[in-house]
């Protein structure tokens, strides 16, 4: 039988041949192979590896058998690096805790303490100019979330209330509490405070104050801002696109949220008051809050 020139086929396996008497298996010699010729020269690759010496002792004694080696404990992965980005992990389950009440003595102070408002009222009440000028005006980092600016936040597809009261206003509303609750957790999870606006109906606890407590925690602080219904028309008359109101709907909020007399939250009537009066007399709303947490 013939072989084709290139490679040679390995010679059959003999004591001391074969890969582990050196045989390189990726030499190459040139011209057919031929049993029996022996091949001296480099061309035949490394040289054959001797065999191990015997172990001290009688000549050709056969080694004896080492104990086993014991596994060593499994590698652990590094930890990660940490995050250079300070962000902080959100507790599990109501992230926001009232804040610790001070030694009866000692007047509590929320301008330093890290608080979670949520400020309650009519379109026209000054919700959102109040929580401006209150989160600027802290000692501490305060961030104010409001939530019509995130429900506008949705461009094509957004469903106005005032084209009439749907399924998809309702689930834009729910979607932006919702993310504005996440909001403020974050935030209060990175020692920041927050203050967060709504018209809340003392009517749908569920959907309303409930939600809220939900998404943000126990620990919120709601306060009520109700001025009387003439001023909350004159304010809504101010305004300009979709968050100005009809004068019929406006009342019709207004005589709504007046369910919240009685009710225990704190209420506020700023139809007197300018701005920066309203965000002090807040502070000593929410310093009685601190010291003595209302029941809702």
């Amino acid at each position: 039988m013939q072989h084709a020139v290139g490679s040679p086929l390995p010679p059959p396996h003999q004591p001391g041949h074969g890969p582990a008497a050196g045989w390189p298996p990726a030499a190459h010699h040139p011209g057919p192979y031929h049993p029996g010729a022996h091949h001296p020269g480099p061309h035949q690759g490394s040289a054959p590896v001797p065999p191990p010496p015997p172990a001290p002792g009688r000549p050709g004694a056969p080694t004896a058998p080492q104990p086993p080696v014991p596994p060593g404990p499994p590698v652990q992965a590094p930890p990660p690096p940490p995050d250079a980005t300070g962000h902080v992990r959100l507790p599990p389950g109501g992230p926001v805790a009232f804040p610790a009440a001070p030694p009866a003595h000692t007047a509590p102070d929320p301008t330093t303490t890290t608080l979670a408002v949520l400020l309650i009222g009519p379109a026209g009440a000054g919700k959102t100019s109040v929580a401006k000028h209150w989160a600027e005006h802290r000692r501490v980092p305060t961030a104010h979330i409001s939530l019509d600016d995130v429900r506008e936040w949705v461009r094509s597809g957004f469903a106005n209330p005032q084209s009439g009261w749907n399924d998809h206003s309702e689930a834009q509303y729910r979607l932006a509490r919702r993310t504005c609750g996440f909001a403020a957790r974050n935030f209060l999870a990175n020692g920041i405070s927050c203050i967060l606006d709504d018209a809340v109906f003392p009517d749908r606890p569920v959907v309303g104050l409930g939600g809220w407590k939900r998404h943000v925690g126990p620990g919120l602080l709601p306060v009520v801002l109700l001025p009387g219904l003439d001023v909350v028309l004159e304010r809504n008359a101010e305004r300009s696109g979709n968050r100005r109101l009809t004068d019929e709907e406006v009342a019709r909020i207004h005589g709504r949220m007046a369910g919240w007399y009685g009710s225990g939250l704190p209420i506020i009537d700023n139809s007197q008051l300018d701005i920066p009066t309203t965000a002090h007399l807040l502070d000593e709303v929410l310093a009685r809050a601190i010291a003595s947490p209302p029941t809702w």
